[in-house]
């Protein structure tokens, strides 16, 4: 009966066609392109696949959403659209070409068509699909233990602030032991027309330097998600991908979703992967063996992120997850567990990095004409300096143009009385301070070491400035944030009873890596009222 039923449909189908009411192809799946290409050794270095230089197996190559395998020839085939971007996986000990700012070229991009016409410039019309999309790869040691630099938000408005992260972190930072950097997105703050200076400050640094997508790199003119990243397309590639160094995995997010720009000049971001990008996840995961240290790099915090629950899901039963952030201009350790959505056998430890502009280049100017540029939590602006060693990640909060030992605040009151003195606070702000951290105090070089309480307060030091602020609105530069309650900050009375002179606060903190560090801070006791003898009677 079935098989009657299909004959007189087929009939019905043919009739249609015949009288022009169906297209021809009704029925078939469109077949898409199919991209090809080889992974290959570039012995010479020139980008082109010369004769003797072989293929390379067992490389990973995506388009984005799948991800192959190169065969044993070097060879490998994905599916293409008019929108594909084409990227291979840089394995461990190989390294992909740099371009002239030592941006990392491991991507072809195909957009036949180019990008639409929007306020700043997208990627310029590709042409046809190639014969061979070819992925050069040299050979560089790649030690167990190394280095790498992490910006937040450097986020320059103009040439004036590109020149700030040139005098205030590029200069102290050429020569380094860094194998690479990243920045963590809010490369600028929406003038996307001056990525390419940026990139030349960046380049001098001299290593290569990965980009992750921020909410203030999207063209706001883009009328969805996908056309809001052409310009960061034309500059950097994908806006995820992953990359391999020594024995740990770099996996690059946009968790940063344009809803489409609104009348005049208007719209609206959310924080979200997307179907898209977990595809991606759900293709490489399962090619990246669990021994390994994976850290996810982000621009918008992952306890923020709306479907971060469906990446939680694909990573939660791995031994060695980290992730990273820029985005709240504040420093911070979260240990993300149920209350996230998080429900792995160990908190997942999330970093919210330091930014470069601090807090968005605000402050008065220092002697080189440079905003201080504190942060909201009482930090100082500056970077990150992550120091891996197989599945270990230990991190060094850096602050911009201070010593490397600058790692905590410590205020005090300049002057007590020495009957007053436990009515005093000594507060320590540790820059890179967690809830592991611990922290401890002695007055003198003789007192009993006090342990300093962790708080919720603002900055005493930002609250001192903003203050300042108030009383003289004549100071120069663009005004500091309202302070937020600081994650980073330990709280104790002075001791009672501290003899009259000059003493010095000698602080230590160790942090979650067992590491201690020193800080100190000068103090004047006075006389108080019980100190002073009672005047004698005149008779």
């Amino acid at each position: 009966m079935s098989q009657v039923f299909a004959n007189e449909r087929n009939l019905i189908v043919l009739i249609l066609f015949i009288a022009g009411f169906l297209p021809a192809n009704l029925g078939r799946a469109e077949s898409k392109p199919t991209a090809r290409g080889y992974v290959f050794e570039d012995l010479n270095r020139n980008g082109v696949r010369d004769q003797g230089e072989r293929g390379l197996p067992q490389i990973l190559v995506s388009n984005q959403r799948e991800v192959t395998v190169s065969k044993k020839d070097g060879s490998w085939e994905l599916p293409a659209s008019d929108d594909t971007i084409f990227f291979v996986v840089k394995p461990s000990g190989w390294m992909t070409p740099v371009n002239h700012h030592n941006l990392p070229r491991f991507y072809y991009i195909h957009k036949p068509k180019g990008s639409p016409n929007l306020k700043f410039e997208g990627v310029k019309p590709t042409g046809p699909l190639p014969a061979s999309i070819d992925f050069p790869l040299h050979r560089q040691t790649e030690p167990r233990k190394f280095q790498a630099i992490f910006f937040g938000d450097p986020q320059p408005r103009d040439q004036k602030e590109l020149d700030y992260i040139a005098r205030d972190v590029v200069e102290e930072l050429i020569g380094t032991k860094a194998k690479f950097g990243v920045t963590l997105g809010d490369i600028l703050f929406d003038d996307l027309s001056l990525f390419e200076r940026n990139n030349a400050i960046i380049g001098q640094i001299g290593i290569p330097w990965y980009n992750v997508i921020g909410n203030h790199d999207l063209n706001f003119d883009g009328s969805d998600d996908r056309t809001s990243d052409e310009t960061f397309h034309r500059h950097f590639g994908p806006n995820y991908f992953a990359y391999e160094y020594g024995p740990v995995v770099f996996v690059a997010l946009d968790n940063v979703k344009w809803n489409g720009a609104k009348p005049k000049g208007t719209g609206t971001y959310t924080s979200w992967l997307g179907e898209e990008q977990l595809g991606f996840m759900k293709a490489l995961l399962p090619r990246v063996p669990k021994k390994k240290l994976i850290l996810f790099m982000m621009h918008i915090p992952i306890y923020q992120t709306q479907d971060r629950e469906e990446l939680f899901r694909l990573i939660e039963d791995r031994p060695y997850t980290m992730s990273i952030s820029g985005h709240t201009h504040w420093h911070g350790h979260r240990f993300l567990g149920e209350k996230e959505g998080w429900k792995g056998e160990k908190p997942h430890h999330h970093v919210i990095n330091v930014t470069v502009s601090g807090s968005w280049w605000s402050g008065a100017p220092d002697e080189s004409g440079i905003p201080h540029a504190m942060m909201s939590d009482g930090g100082p602006n500056g970077y990150t300096i992550f120091n891996f060693d197989r599945e270990k990640a230990i991190i060094d909060f850096k602050a911009a143009r201070r010593p490397a030992n600058y790692r905590m605040s410590v205020f005090a009151p300049d002057e007590v009385t020495s009957d007053s003195s436990a009515s005093n606070f000594v507060y320590v702000n540790v820059f890179n301070g967690s809830e592991k951290s611990k922290v401890r105090m002695r007055v003198g070089r003789t007192g009993e070491w006090i342990a300093l309480k962790k708080v919720l307060e603002q900055d005493p030091y930002l609250l001192a400035l903003k203050k300042q602020e108030k009383e003289r609105p004549d100071i120069p530069g663009r005004k500091l944030p309202a302070p937020k309650q600081s994650d980073h900050l330990w709280k104790a009375a002075m001791p009672d009873g501290i003899p009259v002179g000059e003493h010095l606060i000698s602080v230590q903190t160790e942090d979650m890596w067992g590491r201690i560090f020193h800080a100190s801070r000068s103090i004047r006791v006075t006389a108080g009222n019980a100190d002073v003898p009672p005047a004698k009677e005149q008779p």
